[in-house]
Formats: C-alpha cells, structure tokens, sequence
C-alpha cells in the first residue's frame, strides 16, 4: 500500500510549484513534510489526493498508475487548516459522513463515529451543532471525520496552526499517539520545527519546490545536510558567522579565537560558515571552555519564560534565546557566550562538514 512519486514536477502559469521530486511513503509511516510557507507543501499534499495533476512525472498507488485519477476515486482523506465541517450537521453526522457515502451498515457506522469520537475525546459532544464549538473541538471533528475513514493516506494540512497556543500544545501531544494506531500512510504538514520534533517520523525538508532532505526526523535535526536545512530547521533561524580554520584554530569574525576541538579538530585549513542555535548560546558562562563574544543589544523579546536577545557584532548578528526573563536596554553592551561543542560547520558550498554530537541519553533536551 506504499505511495511513490516518481520525478514529480507542478508549473501553475509559468510558476514552478514543484520541480523533480521524488518520494516513496510506506503503509504505517508517519511523514512530516517541513518547510517554509511556499515551500511546496500544500501543492504536493493535493497532487498526493489527487486534487490537482502534475505537470510531469507520476503518482503510483499500490504500484499502480493514479497519476491521472481524481480524489473521489482515490483511497485518502485530508484535515485542512480551516475548520471544515458541515455547519446544519452535528458532530455525529459530520464524522458519519464519510461512512454513510460509502453505505456501511447503520450499526457499523456507529461503532466507528463513537470509536473516532471517544479517541479525539469528543464523545461527549456528538449532539452538538459545529457553531456551539469551540475552535479546538471543531478541528477534533475534523480530524476524527478523517480518522473514521481509515483511508489508506491520510493527509494533514497545518491543522493546528489556526488554534490558540494551549490548543496546539495539547492536540501536538496526543497526534503522534493517535497515529500510530492507524495503519494508514499519514502526511503531516507543518512551518514549525517543535512540532515537527514532537511528531517524529520521518522528516521531508522542501524549499522552493524541491526535497533538499529526508530521513528521521531527529537525526536530520541534529545532522542537517546544508546550511539551508539548519536555518529552517532552527527556531529562531540558526545563527551564523564566516570563520577560517588556521593553524591556531578557528578565527570567526571580529578577530575572535575558537580551539578546533571535538567535531571541528578535524577540518582542514580553510573557510567555513559556522552556525549555532540560539538556544545553544547564552548571555551567562555556563561551562570553563565557553568563547566570550563581546557585542551589543538591538532588541530584547520577553516570550513566556524565556527572552530572545538580539546581538549585533562587527561581522555578525545573532538571536541568543535566553531562559528566564531579562530586561535589557537597546545598545546595551553584552556579552554572548558559545561553546565550540556547539558549533555547525558548513563548507562554501554549504553543506555540512561538522556537526555537534548529539546528546546523550539523561542529558537535557536539546
């Protein structure tokens, strides 16, 4: 029940939306498709269902040729980012929907809205018209209609991204579980890297219409191909900086000294784009080997517990994402610290020649 795409391509008026891309998705697979808005998500989401045909290349379902079938004969649902659900209908009869099309048995219909209801924890509110429902509860039903399907793909279109925060954080938690109670090939779209972290599976990175990586979704956060997927796959973007490895080292810019230990001992003479994580930089010395880098405050952001400090160098502008709330006045001098245990390295070509290790197990989260 695999699905392959073989050397997809989608031009809209001369417009290219997608560009030789190939993928193979496998039946009990959890895909998270990753990128920025205009990446090319929602365009191969609706070529996968169907929605719209390439301009070249194929879709193959079952190792058959779909390419050119519409998505009412196709075997997949689809959660969009809106809130779509019949409005005259109650919750019941919006997740039997699907199921009375395909003329199940009343009793069988039942068994499954109730079964999809009690796993989105709506079973309470089945009696229910879509406008006496909270934002959160209208894409549970949404999503449960999906569920109550067991289409074979199943196809999710960013269906957090219009809910207040409190709403994302607890769906984001309970999807990845529900998931993997299905069979189907499920498809998850999403711009944020937590959740793609939170989903796991199998990560596709897409930047103007083409794969530019692909693999498990953890170890392509901490090893990213190219310094494109480390900037997209960073929140905020990673910072960088130009740097040369010497003789004595690494030399960044503004003259400043990093020892080639670790990871970097090993790079050869030459000059690199070095990035770190904001949240791998501090404005507090937390270990005898951090690296000062004397700079001064543009903007300091209090969000929740934390606070993003932006740094601005000579030959270098960076966010330090900073726990605790920190009140910090523009052009104020400060110093951001940084471990050369932290510290990407990209070759000028940008892809990866180092990364950090990655953490190991009863360490914190990185």
């Amino acid at each position: 029940m695999s699905l392959v795409l073989d050397r997809i391509s989608r031009v809209v008026g001369g417009e290219t939306h997608l560009q030789d891309l190939s993928l193979t998705l496998e039946p009990g697979s959890l895909n998270v498709l990753f990128g920025p808005t205009l990446a090319g998500k929602t365009s191969l989401m609706r070529l996968m269902a169907g929605l719209d045909r390439p301009s070249g290349g194929k879709v193959l379902w079952q190792g058959t040729d779909v390419t050119g079938r519409s998505v009412r004969t196709r075997d997949v649902a689809m959660v969009y980012q809106q809130f779509v659900n019949y409005p005259s209908f109650t919750v019941y009869d919006n997740i039997a929907s699907p199921l009375k099309l395909a003329g199940l048995p009343k009793a069988e219909i039942d068994r499954k809205v109730r079964e999809s209801a009690a796993i989105m924890h709506i079973d309470g509110l089945l009696g229910r018209l879509p406008a006496e429902l909270s934002g959160g509860q209208q894409q549970r039903t949404a999503i449960a209609r999906a569920l109550v399907k067991e289409a074979g793909l199943l196809l999710l279109d960013e269906p957090l991204v219009n809910l207040d925060y409190k709403l994302r954080e607890e769906l984001r938690a309970e999807m990845r579980e529900i998931f993997k109670r299905h069979r189907s090939i499920v498809v998850y779209a999403t711009t944020e890297p937590l959740e793609a972290l939170m989903l796991g599976g199998t990560i596709v990175v897409l930047h103007e219409g083409r794969v530019i990586q692909t693999g498990p979704t953890v170890e392509v956060y901490h090893q990213p191909a190219s310094l494109r997927v480390g900037q997209v796959f960073s929140d905020p973007p990673l910072n960088q900086v130009d740097g040369m490895v010497d003789g004595a080292g690494v030399l960044l810019a503004d003259g400043i000294r990093v020892p080639a230990v670790g990871h970097l001992a090993d790079l050869p003479h030459g000059r690199y784009r070095f990035g770190a994580r904001a949240n791998h930089l501090s404005v507090f010395r937390a270990h005898d080997d951090d690296i000062p880098v004397p700079g001064t405050v543009e903007l300091a952001e209090i969000s929740g517990s934390e606070t993003f400090i932006h740094v601005h160098g000579k030959g270098f502008a960076w966010v330090v994402q900073q726990e605790g709330v920190h009140s910090l006045g523009l052009g104020e001098t400060v110093t951001a610290w940084i471990n050369p245990r932290r510290l990407f390295a990209f070759g000028a070509d940008g892809r990866l020649v180092a990364a950090p290790p990655r953490p190991r197990l009863g360490m914190a989260a990185e």
